[in-house]
């Protein structure tokens, strides 16, 4: 980008106030910048399908999808668009998983608006930018034989239906938001009990919360 290029950057977060400051801060570090802003995972979906972006800023808690599933939907149909994630999750919840999906960079929204903008300018030049808390945890988190807690493990679709079990959802309602059948969604809350070593809906409710992975 030159100085004289318009910027197009897209934050897709449902809260307005969040897209508003981050609006804030882009026009603060990018003159040229014209953001974009989309309140669901379908309506940035669909903004990315009508015209082209330079960069999207996502979120990891969406009403209609997870953030992380979002990222894997960006990445496959818009390979060469840079992503990057703004979350109120602490990096040690879901970093790894976001990067693992095709973010560059991972920041939280006690980010300083200085940072952000050295994030943004770092992914512009298609570098993975990476907070130096994170560093140590990248390096072996984005191994094949991932360390850390074991819902690092979670494939993408068992990690979905732990966090919306954690959100007080019904196996029903889970399985109508996903597009799944109620018993493809009680098999993989088995698996989910299995995998975490837990014997109750209450306790993989207990264990989101345990580790901050629902707000």
């Amino acid at each position: 980008m030159t100085g004289t290029q318009t910027l197009k950057i897209l934050v897709i977060d449902d809260h307005e106030v969040v897209r508003r400051g981050v609006k804030h801060c882009l026009k603060e570090a990018f003159p040229q910048v014209e953001v974009g802003e989309a309140g669901t995972g379908r309506q940035g979906i669909a903004a990315v399908q009508q015209e082209p972006w330079n960069l999207a800023i996502v979120d990891i808690s969406l009403p209609d999808q997870s953030g992380v599933e979002l990222l894997c939907e960006l990445h496959s149909m818009a390979p060469r668009l840079p992503l990057m994630v703004l979350s109120l999750h602490p990096e040690e919840q879901y970093a790894i998983r976001a990067y693992r999906a095709g973010a560059m960079a991972y920041l939280t929204k006690q980010t300083a608006p200085e940072e952000l903008a050295r994030a943004v300018k770092q992914v512009l030049t298609g570098r993975m930018y990476v907070t130096a808390s994170l560093g140590e945890r990248m390096a072996g988190g984005l191994s094949k034989n991932p360390t850390g807690p074991t819902h690092h493990t979670l494939s993408e679709r068992e990690f979905e239906v732990l966090v919306l079990l954690a959100q007080g959802q019904s196996v029903k309602n889970i399985a109508q938001v996903l597009t799944l059948s109620i018993k493809t969604v009680s098999t993989y809350r088995a698996r989910l009990l299995d995998k975490l070593q837990l014997t109750t809906t209450a306790k993989l409710i207990r264990y989101a919360l345990d580790h901050h992975l629902v707000e």
